[in-house]
């Protein structure tokens, strides 16, 4: 498949619109998350959405260089949930959510949940740096070069702030996205997956 190639304006705006919406402190659910039968769910304040099926347009495809230097591509996830977490070191945010991402990660990865960081912003010993100080135990893909995952959540959900957090269907649809930090939040995150594990 062919690669997009980005020109450095495109990608500075991308960091820039990425880096003034990110970081904020803003977090919470107005509401209760009732379960994805009914339909569509979204937050008064837009933090938390979930999608119904019928919602989720088409899977995301993208491919990326973990900071290990291993590829990861759409295809690893296929037939998954999966969760996708957009960080960067210097995110305040980000670290404040660090210790619910590694617990949700302890209570899914073994009933095949599969968890992946997009760091937007960092060098590879930077994320590596970050991510021995916090014991996270999945990998992340380096997008700092050509945001080319960045831009494969653009159409359908965008991660607008940072952190964003999304949940992908086992077609690797977009099911759910929470903005900002999760930490508020880790009861609805938990509840949705697993809504997403008892889909047929």
């Amino acid at each position: 498949m062919p690669t997009r190639r980005l020109t450095r304006p495109v990608i500075a705006a991308l960091a820039l619109s990425l880096a003034l919406a990110g970081c904020t402190s803003s977090v919470g659910v107005s509401g209760d998350y009732t379960g994805s039968g009914d339909g569509d769910y979204t937050s008064g304040d837009g933090t938390t959405q979930f999608f119904a099926p019928e919602n989720r347009g088409e899977p995301i495809v993208f491919e990326g260089t973990t900071e290990n230097g291993d590829t990861v591509s759409s295809d690893d996830l296929a037939g998954q949930v999966a969760l996708v977490n957009f960080w960067y070191a210097g995110c305040g945010p980000c670290r404040t959510e660090a210790n619910d991402l590694n617990g949700l990660y302890d209570d899914y990865s073994a009933k095949g949940v599969v968890f992946l960081g997009v760091n937007i912003r960092d060098d590879a010993a930077t994320a590596r740096s970050f991510e021995k100080e916090h014991a996270v135990e999945y990998a992340s893909i380096l997008d700092v070069q050509d945001a080319a995952v960045t831009l494969a959540f653009a159409k359908p959900a965008p991660p607008s702030t940072t952190p964003t957090t999304f949940l992908l269907d086992r077609e690797g649809r977009v099911a759910a996205r929470f903005t900002s930090a999760i930490d508020p939040r880790v009861s609805v995150v938990s509840a949705m997956i697993d809504d997403l594990l008892a889909e047929k």
